[in-house]
């Protein structure tokens, strides 16, 4: 017995001694990598320095080389967090375009897209009316753009409020600009109570709803997976960058563009009707404002397909020809973009709407129901050449970035048998 337990004893005593050995072992092997590593650390230190001292190349190269792997972790790391959003994450859409260059027939291919879908028809009219009257600089003005269409993609009409006239009472608006146009503003949650048949001014068409209740709106919004909002009226990037770079709004940006000559024609057809052509040359006011049109379109363009870190895979630029030409291919190709499933709603609004050849939908400027093939080229048939060349002489530059074709008489412009845009792919 007495042997068992002096054998147990010396086996413990041997564990406890082994165990010390090990600490120790341990502690002078961990000094000595220290010293070592601390050696190389500043041997390569003084190295490095001897080397870029003695030629600074190295040090540009080194330095180059230490940013781009830096950038590279960066933009990776932007580029997940994009692709959860977009995953996971409501999506915003921003239609930006000109006047007259067919955004409705555009913004409707989204507002029809089913019940998860929030479209807003020119949110900024109401902005505009004021702004315009209060604020001189266009910098200014586009700030505050800004800044309405960030709360109105966070579902938030609060700084639009500020803009509608007569100011909303308790958050109820008497009336929208078009928000008929809306297929979400014109559902019946959204629809409040008509009292004393107090009909909104532009009031929903597929049933009678009261002034709009923005709260109600507002619940609608965040209800909802996508959001669309179309506008006219932004020009600059440094307008849309910061709701770009905003993690919290998901954004893609669809630009629409359309052939310089015909959105002039288009604009005469609905604003001048009664001076159509009445001139055959531009004074000085028109050719301005024409030349200046075409030079923030292509701004806009070159560096949105030059694709800045920024707005990588977040821009996408259209030709409305293209559209009109084959709506259907377009159509997909643009909710492929925005990641947003193309429902069997979009596609049969397409195919009803894109045929129209008589009657009083085909005749409306305003109407989105068109033959669309025909409307691309209709404005060839009226424009005098004349004014269509002095649009040439303008907007040059602007035509054959996009790919546009120059006329040289009267004859050329209406030849049907001759296209004036020519097969682009823009990336």
């Amino acid at each position: 017995m007495k042997i068992k337990y002096a054998v147990v004893f010396i086996f413990i005593v041997a564990l406890v001694i082994i165990e010390k050995e090990s600490n120790i072992i341990s502690r002078v092997s961990d000094k000595m990598m220290h010293r070592q590593t601390s050696q190389q650390t500043t041997q390569s230190s003084l190295d490095y320095s001897n080397v870029t001292q003695s030629n600074p190349i190295v040090l540009n190269t080194l330095l180059s080389k230490v940013n781009s792997t830096e950038e590279r972790y960066a933009a990776q790391s932007k580029e997940q967090e994009e692709e959860e959003l977009q995953n996971g994450g409501r999506k915003n859409i921003l239609l930006m375009a000109a006047t007259r260059t067919g955004s409705s027939f555009l913004g409707e291919m989204f507002n029809q897209h089913g019940e998860n879908m929030f479209y807003l028809f020119e949110p900024l009219w109401h902005v505009a009316q004021m702004a315009n009257e209060t604020y001189d600089s266009t910098l200014l003005q586009q700030g505050i753009y800004r800044d309405v269409l960030r709360g109105l993609f966070l579902c938030d009409f609060t700084p639009l409020e500020k803009f509608l006239s007569p100011p909303p009472r308790d958050h109820v608006a008497s009336w929208l600009f078009r928000r008929y146009s809306s297929v979400a503003l014109c559902e019946e949650r959204v629809c409040s109570p008509v009292i004393k048949e107090d009909f909104e001014r532009f009031h929903c068409t597929n049933r009678k709803c009261g002034p709009l209740n923005l709260t109600l709106a507002s619940q609608s919004c965040l209800s909802k997976k996508y959001q669309l909002m179309k506008t006219v009226r932004v020009y600059h990037w440094e307008t849309l960058r910061p709701l770009v770079e905003d993690p919290r709004l998901n954004i893609k940006i669809i630009q629409l563009v359309r052939d310089p000559r015909a959105t002039f024609a288009s604009r005469m057809a609905a604003f001048s009707p009664s001076q159509t052509w009445k001139s055959l040359k531009l004074n000085d006011e028109e050719a301005r404002s024409v030349q200046g049109n075409c030079e923030h379109i292509r701004w806009l363009a070159e560096l949105g397909l030059s694709q800045p870190h920024w707005l990588k895979r977040r821009y996408m630029l259209v030709r409305y020809e293209d559209v009109a030409r084959n709506p259907m291919q377009k159509a997909e190709d643009m909710y492929k973009f925005t990641g947003i499933p193309f429902s069997p709603q979009a596609r049969e609004w397409i195919l009803r709407n894109t045929q129209t050849t008589r009657g009083a939908a085909a005749d409306d400027v305003y109407s989105t129901q068109k033959n669309s093939t025909e409307q691309a080229e209709k404005w060839r048939y009226s424009i005098p050449f004349p004014l269509a060349q002095a649009v040439q002489q303008l907007c040059g530059p602007n035509m054959r970035f996009f790919g546009y074709k120059f006329v040289d008489d009267a004859k050329m412009l209406a030849n049907k048998s001759v296209s004036l845009c020519e097969d682009t792919t823009f990336r």
